[in-house]
């Protein structure tokens, strides 16, 4: 069987970093992001039982790096003995460049592989078995703001609020375009074990989720753009106190922060957040997206700019 879905990537506002269990891949903290709308992965698989090994192409080229994390994804949805899979992958953005296109490859992945081996799962088991390839997959199966609890043995994910109901736009700041010298996972682990600032960063985040939770209940853009920057400088500062330090960002990324302060400076409703990557991301409301992104464009350095809305739910697009 064949099928295809297409899911969107999600940025944190209160960011998941570190694994409470790693070999199920559980975080060790609660987080809340926003599904985007116009950045998207579509993923076709189709199961042959002629094929000896599965096979990837991303954008029209074979990807034998990234091919072991999908295969095994496919263990954990389709079961295993399976028949072999052709994987077939289109992505709108630049892939490990820091704008979680991990979490919207194994969303769609999911849901492809799902119905492509004749499974009827719902959302919650979705995003469980998506959150077990990719920590934060399991958002993307979500649209608009999306909350993640990490339990004892599973994760929880709900919808906050629908992206028409507080239609927030996002502009992207693209600093570099290629791969992350470090993946997340492994970060991760260098932050767990070395940060004087991990345990603070894992026993304060419920204040963060708590607060964010408030301001999205009360659409209060000044008390979310607070705590969303506050907590993506928290996770960066305890990332820069490892050893040896992660630092994502570059030069590029500073100005853009910059950029963004004279902004809020001049009345702009606009705050940032960076993820595991040197890319920054500007939330406003509608009415500054084009003041916004005309400001990061013409910052030196910046590559592109990216413009998009709040998005919906991975979801399946066809089976065969």
């Amino acid at each position: 069987m064949r099928a295809t879905a297409i899911a969107q990537p999600n940025i944190a506002l209160i960011k998941y970093w570190g694994k409470r269990d790693a070999q199920r891949n559980l975080p060790a903290v609660g987080s809340i992001s926003i599904t985007l709308n116009d950045l998207f992965t579509e993923m076709r698989v189709e199961f042959d039982s002629h094929l000896a090994a599965d096979s990837l192409s991303i954008n029209g080229s074979a990807d034998e790096a990234m091919l072991p994390r999908l295969s095994a994804c496919l263990d954990l949805v389709a079961g295993e003995p399976r028949s072999r899979a052709r994987i077939v992958s289109r992505c709108n953005f630049p892939i490990a460049a820091g704008l979680a296109s991990s979490a919207s490859a194994f969303a769609a992945l999911t849901v492809a592989a799902a119905a492509a081996s004749g499974k009827s799962l719902d959302a919650e088991a979705l995003a469980n078995l998506a959150g077990r390839c990719s920590g934060s997959a399991a958002r993307s199966l979500y649209g608009g703001f999306v909350e993640l609890e990490s339990r004892d043995r599973d994760i929880a994910v709900r919808a906050l609020c629908g992206s028409d109901e507080w239609p927030l736009c996002v502009v992207v700041a693209v600093t570099e375009t290629g791969p992350k010298a470090i993946g997340s996972t492994e970060a991760m682990e260098i932050s767990r074990k070395t940060s004087p600032f991990y345990s603070s960063w894992v026993e304060r985040q419920d204040e963060d989720l708590n607060a964010a939770r408030a301001a999205i209940k009360d659409r209060d853009f000044e008390q979310l753009a607070v705590v969303a920057e506050h907590n993506c400088l928290k996770m960066h500062s305890m990332m820069w106190a490892s050893r040896p330090p992660t630092v994502f960002w570059n030069s590029v990324t500073m100005r853009c922060l910059e950029t963004i302060r004279m902004l809020q400076d001049d009345g702009v409703a606009v705050f940032f957040t960076i993820d595991a990557g040197p890319q920054v991301k500007a939330i406003c409301l509608p009415e500054e997206t084009d003041n916004v992104r005309a400001s990061l464009a013409s910052t030196e350095g910046v590559i592109d700019v990216m413009v998009t809305g709040l998005g919906e739910a991975a979801r399946l697009l066809d089976v065969a």
